[in-house]
């Protein structure tokens, strides 16, 4: 296809693609679909080469949040039978992180609901931070409180935090239909704070919550100019009890090519396959790898992801490898800007998680960010259809039940 060549070629050059030619990635048919995952892979290839990056999300206060994200099991007026827990205390939190470094992970994000951080618990994180930092030195830190106000990102940073998460989740012009306590505007200032703080930025996107090709290129586009580091893409976990549970708009061929799509858009930026990989995904979880160069290891924030030793075995069937600490994961171009900028260099990377999914929508907690997860295996291949418009879906999501917040050893 011409079309491809031509992203093809845009892509190995940096070179943003047109909106139109966004848009007609999301148009190709299945019977073309192979096509457009060897075409953005190449592009992956380039710049990442076989590397997947191994991000481990630790939940530090579940639940009981102010703000009304149509997505978040932990939203205002939430029914989701999550786990609802306060701050861990560092010693806690620093054990959790330690299960998904000795998995492979490379970043501890460390995730907390609520609309933003009071000072007290920036130095709760701080805290915190420094307990990780003193068991695991090399391990990068990315830190997903939501909100920020003046000097806390400063804070954050100078207590050791490489990178903080914070998701545009969809574009500007449907943003009021999701949430109605912050403004879209007040998530690109965070993202802001961040990198003038000298932190890696890492923000991205939830698809699956009824939003129309313009508005997921609206937002992609949207991040380009931002410019973070990592991009989480995180598929929205339509939760029981939450406003969005009857929201079952994806299939596998579908969530590939908003992949593909990213990648054209963010070519040489850590593209994080987040929450709700599993869910919808399925049997074709290792097609996302010749597209996203970096996932979560295990578990999300209230939802269950599929066994860290299935990650690890399905990154080695499909023929990559896990990227190890000593490895830069930006291209060098980026790397080299992100030095000279005062950011931790190489660290590029929220479900959720950098963090990629919040609240566990397969999106992000009200005002924070992250995934979510249990004590069983998750059901990843247990449908090969899509639920029928209007249904809720219980088979394909599981709550999390083991980890951080419980008794039960954390699945890494």
């Amino acid at each position: 296809m011409d079309l491809l060549n031509t992203l093809v070629d845009k892509g190995l050059r940096r070179e943003l693609p047109t909106r139109e030619e966004a848009l007609a990635v999301l148009a190709t048919s299945d019977d073309e679909l192979l096509d457009v995952v060897a075409a953005a892979g190449k592009v992956r290839r380039r710049w990442f080469g076989r590397r997947v990056k191994l991000n481990y999300l630790v939940n530090l206060k579940s639940g009981l949040c102010p703000e009304d994200c149509s997505y978040c099991s932990q939203r205002l007026g939430s029914k989701a039978e999550i786990l609802k827990y306060t701050w861990l205390k560092p010693d806690e939190a620093s054990k959790a992180a330690a299960a998904g470094v000795a998995g492979g992970a490379k970043r501890v994000c460390l995730v907390a609901s609520g609309r933003g951080p009071t000072d007290r618990d920036v130095d709760r994180v701080s805290k915190t931070i420094a307990a990780i930092k003193e068991q695991n030195e090399d391990v990068e830190v990315c830190a997903c409180l939501g909100l920020l106000s003046d000097g806390q990102a400063e804070r954050l940073r100078a207590a050791g935090a490489d990178a903080y998460n914070h998701n545009l989740n969809t574009s500007e012009a449907t943003y009021g239909g999701i949430t109605t306590t912050h403004t879209y505007a007040d998530r690109v200032e965070t993202v802001q704070q961040a990198q003038a703080a000298g932190m890696s930025a890492c923000s991205g996107l939830i698809a699956g919550m009824g939003e129309s090709d313009a508005d997921l290129v609206d937002v992609v586009f949207s991040l380009r100019e931002l410019d973070p580091d990592s991009v989480p893409v995180n598929f929205l976990i339509p939760f029981e009890g939450t406003p969005l549970a009857k929201e079952w708009n994806l299939t596998p061929q579908r969530a590939l090519r908003i992949l593909a799509m990213v990648r054209f858009v963010c070519p040489d930026v850590e593209v994080r396959l987040a929450g709700g990989r599993e869910v919808h995904l399925r049997s074709m979880q290792p097609l996302a790898l010749h597209l996203a160069n970096s996932i979560f290891l295990g578990d999300y924030l209230t939802s269950e992801g599929q066994e860290g030793k299935a990650d690890l075995a399905m990154i080695e069937d499909a023929g990559f490898e896990v990227e190890g600490a000593g490895t830069t994961t930006l291209p060098k171009h980026r790397a080299d800007v992100a030095e000279a900028a005062g950011q931790s260099g190489g660290c590029g990377g929220h479900g959720g998680g950098g963090c990629g999914p919040c609240g566990d929508g397969g999106a992000e907690p009200a005002g924070a960010c992250g995934p979510v997860g249990t004590a069983e295996a998750a059901p990843v291949a247990a449908a090969e259809v899509p639920a029928p418009a209007g249904e809720v879906r219980t088979d394909l999501v599981a709550v999390r039940r083991r980890g951080a917040g419980t008794d039960l050893p954390p699945n890494a």
